[in-house]
């Protein structure tokens, strides 16, 4: 039995469901969600029930509590520390793709991003597997005589989670950094040589003024990324290598105080806006 087509809509009104839908899902899934956190952080707990009265006590008990904003930029600088080194590492790598030609470019691309679709957690477990006691970098270090016993350098402190997320974020940072190499018209680069440049001072002075966008837009979506994730500080960060994250998570989870973890989720929410718009802002003047 062949299915029925579906009748023709009139223009107007295909129009009208296809902007209706292209409004829903971001309200739906994305502002709704951010009013519900926003209206849910004044409210407060009174012997673990929630008490629907506004009141700023979450947020003045953020501020006045020393321990939160210490761990607040401590997290800040982490994550700033993950998206400086994800995209000193991945500019070369980036740069390298674009000195390829053929299929050769887009194959190793693939394969760079091949981890991307990968369990988030196998890929924690891998990392700490290397960084671990027993794991391969000790062994090295022990293999090569430059230590006599297993380093706890980068186990289970802030030292670890920087490593983690490093490895794990530099497929967000090649991806954004090679789209702006590979826009860089060759003309430019030609015209820089045909003038005496060297290659040396095309790259400083042609490849990597023009490239600042996409570096910027690498390193305000791994910063955004890197301060949002509260597994890897769990599974590699210990006691020592607490962050902002696991705050939220704690209050939700352990400390069952929704309210004020709602509130800490919109302190985070208007950070993660202001390194986007920060970054946007940067790769606009890098486009000047």
């Amino acid at each position: 039995m062949s299915a029925r087509p579906a009748p023709n809509l009139p223009v107007p009104a295909a129009q009208w469901a296809t902007t209706a839908a292209a409004y829903a899902v971001p309200v739906c899934f994305v502002l709704a969600p951010m009013a519900l956190f926003l209206a849910t952080s004044v409210f407060s707990v009174d012997h673990g029930d929630i008490v629907y009265r506004p009141t700023l006590a979450n947020y003045v008990r953020f501020f006045t509590d020393p321990l939160f904003p210490t761990i607040f930029w401590r997290t800040c600088l982490l994550c700033l520390a993950v998206a400086v080194l994800c995209v000193l590492l991945a500019y070369p790598v980036a740069y390298f793709l674009t000195t390829l030609r053929g299929r050769r470019r887009y194959v190793l691309l693939v394969l760079l991003l091949v981890p991307l679709l990968m369990s988030y957690v196998i890929k924690i477990y891998a990392v700490r597997s290397i960084l671990g006691g027993n794991g391969m970098l000790n062994r090295a270090l022990m293999a090569l005589g430059l230590i006599d016993q297993p380093s706890m350098l980068f186990v289970f402190n802030l030292n670890a989670v920087l490593l983690t997320l490093t490895v794990l974020l530099i497929p967000f940072a090649v991806l954004p950094i090679f789209l702006s190499l590979e826009r860089i018209p060759q003309a430019l680069r030609h015209a820089s040589a045909d003038l005496g440049a060297s290659g040396a001072q095309t790259f400083w002075r042609i490849t990597v003024p023009l490239s600042l966008p996409g570096a910027a837009s690498a390193a305000s979506f791994v910063f955004v990324l890197a301060i949002g994730d509260f597994l890897t500080p769990q599974m590699v960060g210990g006691q020592s290598g607490f962050t902002f994250g696991r705050i939220v998570y704690s209050q939700f989870g352990t400390a069952y105080n929704w309210p004020f973890g709602a509130a800490l989720s919109v302190i985070l929410a208007v950070t993660v806006i202001a390194a986007i718009a920060l970054g946007g802002r940067f790769g606009r003047q890098g486009r000047r």
